[in-house]
């Protein structure tokens, strides 16, 4: 077995193949192709633990996932955990991951895929609201979904927007970065936006003309209380996409909306019911188009198998014996 720390998985797998693995997943998810428990999600006070398994032809594992939103204060990471691989046909365990690498670089991937699909073409300017880990990771792999020119970072805390600037400058050279002031002004400017915070309530202004025209990828609300988005925005589209159904369950963005019927279920969709339907991207990418996840474990297998199956190939990680 095989140890592989965020250092060993950035240097597996490029972003363009984790960017194409997760769409692959996608379409896993519609085709019914895996078999994936609910996954066990326990609050304890303000703090939340996730154990996610899921099993596929080719590989099966599990991640065990820690929140605790007071752990800056502690100077340590808000979300923590390990993934372990088991090969499919023995069960034996082929390989631990860090947990938080895994889970910014998939996550950052699937809001990828949605803009690969639902941006427009042209979109090269890239707002992203919420400077921390996932902040870093999501402006980053969103350069191999659109040729991105311009990146505009806001945060409530302008050091951590600053911090991140300077992080992604030598990741991203060729890219602009910019320190919005304010939301407002990051909507003036950017065609993609992706929200990655953990805000109980709209990081966005509930104002129609900021909003319109623009994809939008949020990935912070991942319990029933929290929002990232206002009402106006779900007055503008047309379908709101999500990774997995469970998210309807899972994020304030989806019950709040669906409670106070400004949107309908109906209009809720899976972007792998999108990707093999018949709607024309073309013609889906001139509107307004909103993309929700909360994340699931087929994502976490399917990056893991392809972080592993290279890393054997390239002589990375640690040998460990159980």
């Amino acid at each position: 077995m095989i140890y592989l720390t965020e250092k060993d998985i950035l240097s597996a797998a490029s972003v363009d193949e984790m960017v194409d693995t997760i769409e692959a997943s996608v379409y896993l998810y519609e085709r019914k192709e895996f078999h994936m428990p609910q996954r066990l999600h326990v609050d304890h006070e303000d703090n939340t633990l996730l154990l996610m398994p899921c099993f596929t032809k080719d590989g099966f594992g599990t991640k065990l996932v820690t929140l605790f939103p007071q752990n800056p204060a502690k100077k340590m990471p808000v979300l923590n955990g390990i993934m372990v691989l088991n090969d499919a046909q023995t069960g034996v365990p082929v390989a631990l991951l860090n947990g938080p690498a895994l889970t910014a670089l998939r996550t950052a991937a699937v809001s990828a895929v949605s803009i690969r699909h639902l941006a427009l073409e042209s979109a090269h300017a890239l707002g992203v609201i919420g400077a921390g880990v996932q902040g870093f990771f999501q402006a980053w792999v969103a350069c191999a979904a659109r040729p991105i020119t311009d990146i505009f970072v806001y945060d409530l805390y302008p050091d951590k927007a600053a911090t991140l600037i300077e992080k992604l400058s030598g990741k991203i050279p060729h890219v602009a970065l910019h320190h919005a002031a304010c939301v407002e002004d990051l909507l003036k400017v950017a065609q993609v936006v992706i929200t990655a915070t953990d805000s109980l309530e709209p990081v966005l202004p509930d104002n129609e003309e900021l909003l319109a025209g623009k994809h939008f990828a949020g990935i912070g609300s991942y319990k029933p209380d929290m929002r990232e988005f206002p009402r106006a925005l779900f007055n503008l589209v047309e379908t709101v996409f999500v990774d997995t159904e469970h998210a309807l369950q899972e994020s304030g963005d989806l019950i709040v909306p669906l409670r106070n019927n400004w949107i309908r279920p109906d209009q809720v969709m899976t972007l792998g019911r999108f990707l093999t339907g018949k709607k024309s991207g073309d013609e889906l990418r001139e509107e307004t188009t909103l993309f929700k996840s909360v994340g699931m474990a087929l994502f976490d297998v399917c990056a893991s198998k392809l972080i592993y199956d290279n890393a054997i190939q390239k002589g990375i990680g640690q040998q460990i014996t159980l």
